[in-house]
């Protein structure tokens, strides 16, 4: 946890390229530096998934409400169900310090963007649309034309894609996690991300001149 304000990271990635896996090993790896941002949606949660931990539930009229409400940074509509990002809780983590990373889709990340310029735009993809083809297929619990949906689907997204800030290529996992970490502490070096330390170094050397 750092004195100065937390970055905000958005994640993207093709469906295979792993960018859940590199997000659950960010995590794990570097514990107290990130948080992962929670979404609240109006689908039904599946048996495994957990209120406040997979996502907040809600039913279509309380998302409205907080849509009314100002109370998220950005939402969308996917497959008929809504999809969004708690205000409160990204803007607590990064006051604390913590660096916060939504793990959302290319609509959403760049509305964020035009909202909020500082934030980072960082997406991942396999090497090669082969190895995407063989991610998806690896799984087993998709058929074929899900498989090419979901393909198609890429290739409209890769339309997209240069107008985010970095582009990570996960080919080996641990690689790829120390890619990530590496890019976004080193944002925080940058000069715009530091004017407040600048003006408390200038006004020092005004006072030790003046002694």
């Amino acid at each position: 946890m750092r004195e100065s304000r937390g970055i905000l990271t958005v994640v993207s990635g093709f469906s295979g390229a792993g960018k859940g896996t590199i997000m659950n090993e960010l995590l794990r790896c570097y514990p107290d530096c990130y948080a992962l941002s929670i979404s609240a949606t109006t689908r039904k949660p599946r048996p495994y998934e957990r209120e406040g931990v997979e996502y907040f539930f809600k039913t279509e009229e309380e998302f409205c409400r907080m849509i009314a409400d100002g109370e998220l940074i950005e939402y969308a509509q996917y497959v008929g169900n809504y999809y969004g990002t708690p205000r409160d809780y990204v803007e607590r983590q990064l006051e604390a310090g913590v660096d916060v990373i939504l793990e959302i889709e290319i609509q959403g990340a760049l509305k964020i963007k035009r909202d909020r310029p500082d934030t980072i735009l960082l997406f991942i993809t396999p090497p090669t649309a082969a190895e995407l083809g063989r991610r998806l297929a690896g799984r087993g619990t998709e058929s074929a034309e899900v498989i090419r949906s979901r393909l198609m689907r890429a290739l409209s997204e890769a339309e997209g894609v240069d107008a985010y800030d970095y582009l990570v290529v996960n080919d080996v996992v641990e690689d790829c996690v120390r890619k990530v970490h590496s890019i976004i502490q080193n944002e925080h070096s940058r000069m715009h991300r530091n004017l407040s330390m600048i003006e408390r170094l200038q006004r020092e050397l005004e006072e030790f001149v003046q002694e």
